[in-house]
This record gives structure tokens, sequence and C-alpha cells, in this order.
């Protein structure tokens, strides 16, 4: 039996026994000293956008412990405990980080605001109430949870929809100085004024044309700004197509997520599909345009938490295969996006290719300001932008 078979076992008798432990005895919690928090770990963008839930949990409960589980390389983010919160890794093909965990069990609240299969492992931390959303497939997945409630009909970003499972009020809006900037190993910072155009993402259906990318830069570099390509672990070949004459320097897969968090929050701006980096920069107080081709500039966008950032979506609203309407499985009526795997996508890169070059500058004006005057380019190593 494999290793994950195994865990997966081991939670299942765990869940198993807690549940039979407390038949009839399981409410409410007159009393929260400790919650969980538990999303699939290797979501790193789908984790940082639920920060409305730990702002509201926060809020709600402001000496209640709280645990977040994370994966390894995430965790470096929370070091210095935003919102109070403590971030503990979980890699489910490990036995020993289960254990870790169950050492830690004994929680008043346990949410599960995706994929509800998650709500087994609350149980097994011995979660007294489990709350998250209805309707995941296959059923099996919510027999864990004592409350499951509907999508909120109102639009709102994937963070402020689950803090809704929680009563009360919305947190108010994010402030920079919520999350303290995490602990990073040094590395070669880049001069100012610099730009940072991170141009990976997790699907090859987010890549935005590469000769868009280079005439960006040539635009960016002309109004001062020293422009530094980024992108994650095994995506230096897309900047080497890109820029193969290496007119600008990149920091591709060279840095950790404590190390990009540090890069992007030094920068001037920040340029990059609908990834984990377009939450940074929101994270950050980083000037940032996210590009949407697939996903949803709603689910994945601002909204009210975030409305304080200066954050611009570009995206075209209408293109035709944006017609999904799902979201972990659910449905969602408002809700417009793709969602297709790579293999079922007839026409790959064309909802990306529609983000005209155009659209992303006037998205740059508009966070920035027009340009005080023409520059020769980065020589003149002077700010530029009247923001």
């Amino acid at each position: 039996m494999s290793t994950r078979l195994l865990v997966r076992l081991h939670v299942l008798i765990a869940a198993l026994w807690n549940r039979l432990l407390t038949v009839g005895r399981r409410h409410w919690p007159e009393a929260v000293r400790r919650i969980l928090v538990v999303h699939h770990p290797q979501m790193i963008g789908d984790l940082l956008l639920l920060t409305p839930l730990i702002a509201k949990l926060r809020a709600c409960y402001p000496s209640a412990e709280i645990i977040l589980t994370t994966s390894v390389a995430t965790a470096a983010l929370y070091e210095r405990r935003p919102f109070g919160v403590r971030a503990i890794p979980y890699v489910p093909r490990q036995h020993g980080s289960l254990r870790h965990l169950l050492s830690l069990s004994g929680f008043d609240l346990a949410v599960v605001p995706g994929d509800n299969r998650y709500g087994w492992l609350a149980l097994a931390l011995d979660a007294r109430w489990i709350v998250g959303f209805d309707g995941d497939k296959p059923a099996h997945k919510n027999w864990a949870f004592d409350a499951l409630s509907p999508y909120p009909e109102i639009p709102g970003t994937w963070g402020e929809l689950a803090a809704a499972l929680i009563p009360g009020p919305p947190p108010r809006p994010y402030n920079r100085s919520d999350w303290p900037a995490p602990c990073f190993k040094s590395f070669a910072s880049p001069p100012r004024p610099y730009c940072v155009l991170h141009v990976g993402a997790s699907t090859p259906l987010k890549l935005w044309p590469a000769e868009r990318w280079k005439h960006l830069a040539d635009w960016l570099n002309q109004r001062g700004m020293n422009v530094i390509w980024s992108g994650g672990p095994g995506e230096e070949t897309l900047v080497a197509q890109i820029d193969p004459q290496r007119h600008y320097d990149s920091i591709a897969g060279s840095l950790d997520l404590a190390q990009l968090w540090s890069l992007i929050q030094e920068a001037a701006l920040l340029v990059c599909p609908d990834t984990s980096a377009a939450h940074l920069g929101r994270l950050t107080g980083t000037p940032t345009v996210a590009l949407f081709g697939p996903g949803s500039p709603t689910i994945c966008g601002a909204g009210d938490y975030w409305r304080e950032s200066p954050f611009r979506a570009v995206t075209d609203a209408g293109f035709p295969c944006r017609d999904r309407h799902t979201l972990f499985g659910r449905h969602i009526q408002w809700l417009r996006r793709c969602g297709r795997p790579l293999d079922q996508c007839k026409t790959p890169g064309a909802c990306m290719a529609a983000i005209s070059l155009g659209s992303v500058q006037n998205a740059v004006d508009d966070l920035l300001g027009p340009p005080l005057a023409d520059s020769p380019g980065i020589d003149n190593a002077r700010p530029v932008y009247n923001k």
C-alpha cells in the first residue's frame, strides 16, 4: 500500500472515531478558542485569496488560536503570523506531516472552504464543528461536515465567499500593515526604479503572447523603469522565448516565495497573469496589473476587501468560451470563467491573446499616471510617473 493511501486510511479511521465519540454532542461552539482552516495545501494562489476569511475569523474571535494548513513553500509567507495565524505545512503523501497535525488536535471550529474531502481531515483533527460549502461531489465528501452553506448569490472574491461561512459583518478592508513582510534569504536586488514582469502561470492557458511581453518591456523601459523578468521554477524557458537577446535581467526560477515577496514589494509596478504573483502584489501594496484570460476577475480580483490596493484587472469580459459557472465543482450562476484543462481547450491561448498590448498599457497609466515627459530609458534613472 502506498504512503498516500496509508495517510488517507489513517485520516478516515481517526475521523470516524472522533465522530463516534461526539455523536449527539455536536453543536456550534459557545466559546471558540481554537480554529482550524483547511484548504488544498498546493493551491498557493487560492490560499492567499482566503485572507478575508482569516481577517474575519480574527475580528470575530480576537483571542482564538488560528491554524492554517499550507504547503511547505507557502508557510514561509506566514512566518511572522499575519492576523495571528499559525501556518502548519501539510504534505498528504507524508505520514510524518499528518502525525504533526494530529499532535495539534482539538479544535472548536474548522472551516473547509474548498474541496470538501478535507472535511475528513478536520474531523480527524477532532474539530467539534465543521463548516463549508454545500454541493461537492461525490456526496461522501460532505459527510464529515456539521453545517453546509450554498455559495452566496452576491458576486465576490473567493476569500469573501469563504468569509461568508462565518456569521458576522465582513472584515474591514485590507491594510498593508496587516501582513508583516516575511524574512528572506538575501539576493541581488535590481536597481530602482524597476518593474517586475512575471510571465509564468499555473497553466499554459494563462500565458500572454511572447511578443507582447517584449513590447511591454520596451515600453516600460522607455519610461524610465528597469525591467525584471520573473517566473517560477522551470519557467526560465518562457523568458528565453520572450527575450532571447537578454535585453533585460531575469530572476525566473531563482527565488523562493519569501524572496519573490521582497522583490515585488520594492517594485514600482508588477504585471502578471492571473496567478499567485498577482495576490502577492495586493498583499505588498505594489501597483499590480493582472491579465485574466480563462480566469475570473470577480473571483480572483480585488473585490471589496482589497479595494484600497492599487490593482487593475485586464480581460476580455465577453470572450465566448468563458462560459463555465463552476468553482470547486459547485455551480455559481453569476460566475463567468473557463476552467477547462489544456486538452479540452479548442483554441489554447486565444483568450489571453484577446488581451491587447494597448489595454495593458492603459491599465499601467491608470495606476501610475501618464509619463511626466519623454524618457530616454532606464539610463535616466529618474521616476517618470506622476503617482
